[in-house]
This record gives C-alpha cells, sequence and structure tokens, in this order.
C-alpha cells in the first residue's frame, strides 16, 4: 500500500501508525496551502496543557491561494527560538530528548526557505528514528480523489501494483472534522497510551515527537 498524505509540521503520532504499514509513501506537492492544519504547527503538551507550535508563512491571509510548495516561512518573526525554548522546556527532562535534539535543531538552524522544504527534511529524520525505509515520493499534479491505481504519469509514482490509500487532511488540529471514509481509521485509535512527561492521563493527538522523546526506539512499540 502507499500512502498519500500532506506534508505535516511535526505530525500527529497517528500517521506513523498508518507508515509502519505502508510500503511507500506518496507526498501531496501540488495543492493549495490551508491555513489552520498541520501543515504548519503541531500540538505538544507543556505543564500548561497542551500547546500548538505554529510556523509563520508570509502573507498569511493570502497563503490558501499559493501552491503549497511556493509558500515561504516568516524568518521576520523568532519563531524558531519560540519553538526550541518551549520544546526545551516541555522535554528537556524526558528520557530521550537530548538522544534527537541535535538532529531536530540542525534543521531549524539550516533555516529553509519554504515550509514544504522544511517539512520535508523533519518527515526524512522522523522516518529515520522509526527505521522505516520506505520509497518517498511526490506527486505529479494534483488530483481531486485518487483511483486504486492511477497512472504512473499522473501518480507521481513509478510503476507499480501497490493501490493508494488517500490519507490528505485526514489529521486535523480542528475540534470538528470532515467525516472519515468508512475504511479510515479513526486516528486516536492507533496510538496507544504511553507515559507522557506531564499528567495526569493521557493526551491523544500530539505531535509524534511527544512519543519519541518520551519512548525513544521503542516508540514503534505504541502504534497499532
Amino acid at each position: 500500500m502507499i500512502l498519500l498524505t500532506e506534508l505535516h509540521y511535526h505530525p500527529p503520532a497517528a500517521l506513523f501508525a498508518e507508515l509502519l504499514r505502508a510500503d511507500g509513501i506518496l507526498i501531496e506537492a501540488h495543492e493549495h496551502y490551508r491555513k489552520q492544519t498541520y501543515r504548519n504547527r503541531c500540538l505538544i503538551r507543556t505543564a500548561q496543557g497542551v500547546q500548538p507550535l505554529t510556523v509563520p508563512v508570509i502573507d498569511g491571509n493570502r497563503a490558501e491561494k499559493v501552491s503549497i510548495s511556493a509558500i515561504e516561512i516568516d524568518y521576520r518573526q523568532n519563531w524558531i527560538h519560540r519553538h526550541w525554548r518551549t520544546l526545551q522546556t516541555a522535554y528537556g527532562n524526558s528520557p530521550y530528548f537530548e538522544y534527537y535534539a541535535d538532529y531536530l535543531h540542525d534543521i531549524y538552524v539550516r533555516k529553509p526557505i519554504l515550509l514544504f522544504d522544511l517539512n520535508l527534511q523533519f518527515l526524512r529524520l522522523l522516518l529515520r528514528c522509526f527505521r522505516l525505509t520506505l520509497p518517498l515520493h511526490l506527486t505529479a499534479e494534483y488530483l481531486p480523489t485518487y483511483s486504486a491505481q492511477p497512472s504512473s504519469e499522473k501518480s507521481g509514482l513509478p510503476d507499480t501494483q501497490l493501490p493508494i490509500t488517500d490519507r490528505r487532511d485526514w489529521l486535523t488540529p480542528k475540534t470538528v472534522s470532515k467525516s472519515s471514509e468508512p475504511d479510515s481509521p479513526a486516528a486516536y485509535t492507533l496510538v496507544r497510551p504511553y507515559p507522557q512527561v506531564f499528567g495526569p492521563g493521557f493526551e491523544p493527538g500530539l505531535s509524534v515527537l511527544d512519543l519519541l522523546f518520551s519512548q525513544g526506539p521503542a516508540a514503534g512499540a505504541y502504534l497499532q
């Protein structure tokens, strides 16, 4: 199965539960950018509760008319410092923060111009963290819907007999999301509760970083 998804900024752990069952990844590279999604934000848990981290983009009010691969990050705002300090404060005492911190920080300080490039670099790193060696391809054009096996010319995939599972906009930070397809798994059920830095209780729907910092190499065992 080839998983079709948009790029996220430190995506929810549920995405990696899906990737563990996939044979490859197809990244949507030709959609229009959409605000208030995981494309430029993630959710982490702090001492004050769940907190979003948002990457600012240039001309954010007009951004939804721009291709996702052309959206530029707004470095006039000191967001890298804020995000990194928040991650350090929230997870500095977690078992595996130091194990991954340098790899994450290296990507931040490169300051990619495009949001797409930033997210793609983080995705490649996270795949290595989960020891996933999945082939990764970008779509060749935007298609609203996909047949189970579209042509390689339209999909951007090499010739393959593997079906494509469309998970675009499956994960959303909005409290009311679009209805899932009948065969679409509920995101929250894909991640088993694990010990989180701040409690009490388990908070579902957080960035995969929360799981990695808590469980390290054993993180995959909590994905169903």
